[in-house]
């Protein structure tokens, strides 16, 4: 092939690669199918969905029996959310019955907005409410929320909150968490619960600085994703002049328990 023969077939060639564009690219703009980067699709492609799904989630992160240096309980620890990918309703709650004695309990609720402004990280705002009960003695108290939740690096469940409760009075807490893998079923997850107060509060038997911590270690076993009872031991501890206000109360400033519970979601 000589080379004028050559430049006739790449010009043919050139010709019927634009004409076949073109073609496409009327096609596309008459149906209106474009790609997201605004580009013509090919014929017979449908255009990308953008679709604004609302799901739902709950889980029940605890859901026990405790026993041992703390007087015996129930503890529930639930959270859930609906809405999309970055604006989401979130309800939170968590408390603990005792099954002896007075049968004192105490309930926290809350309900916050939610927006995702990181990956794995939502800023969260909203109520608490707070409820604490021995026999006839009742006592409610509401609080103002900020914080935020998400995923910190080496897949640490990380949640700081703050508080500012009816009263004026800010406290904050912290909650961190880990899931380690031992097998594919077999998981066990050490978790650190610490709070901390601005101000004195002797209604609420708490001193400004650390007032508590809590440490936990539980073994579970995954039946399912979504179904793995366990088994752990529990650590708490008053810190600080709070821990002086517990001792004058009457009641132990460290205890150590053994909860038996199950983890589900859904």
């Amino acid at each position: 092939m000589n080379s004028k023969t050559l430049v006739l077939f790449s010009g043919a060639l050139a010709f019927l690669l634009a004409s076949s564009a073109t073609a496409q690219a009327a096609e596309s703009a008459h149906s209106g199918h474009v790609s997201d980067l605004g580009r013509p699709l090919p014929p017979g492609w449908e255009p990308a969905v953008h679709d604004a799904a609302i799901n739902t989630f709950t889980s029940f992160q605890k859901a026990e029996f405790r026993t041992g240096d703390a007087p015996d309980a129930f503890v529930i620890d639930a959270e859930g959310w609906i809405g999309g990918d970055y604006h989401r309703l979130w309800w939170k709650a968590d408390g603990e019955q005792e099954t002896k004695g007075s049968k004192a309990g105490e309930v926290e609720v809350q309900a916050l907005y939610s927006r995702l402004f990181s990956p794995f990280w939502d800023f969260q705002t909203g109520v608490r409410i707070d409820r604490r009960y021995s026999g006839r003695t009742r006592d409610t108290t509401g609080y103002f929320v900020v914080g935020v939740e998400g995923l910190a690096p080496y897949w640490f469940e990380v949640e700081p909150m703050l508080f500012v409760s009816e009263r004026g009075k800010v406290s904050a807490r912290v909650t961190a968490s880990y899931d380690q893998l031992l097998t594919q079923r077999w998981v066990i997850q050490p978790r650190l619960d610490l709070n901390a107060s601005l101000q004195d509060d002797a209604k609420r038997t708490l001193a400004s600085g650390f007032n508590n911590v809590e440490l936990g270690l539980r073994l579970r076993y995954d039946v399912t994703r979504q179904f793995a009872p366990y088994i752990g031991v529990e650590w708490r501890r008053a810190l600080g002049a709070t821990a002086g206000l517990v001792r004058r109360s009457g009641e132990n400033i460290s205890t150590t328990s053994v909860v038996f519970g199950l983890r589900t979601w859904f």
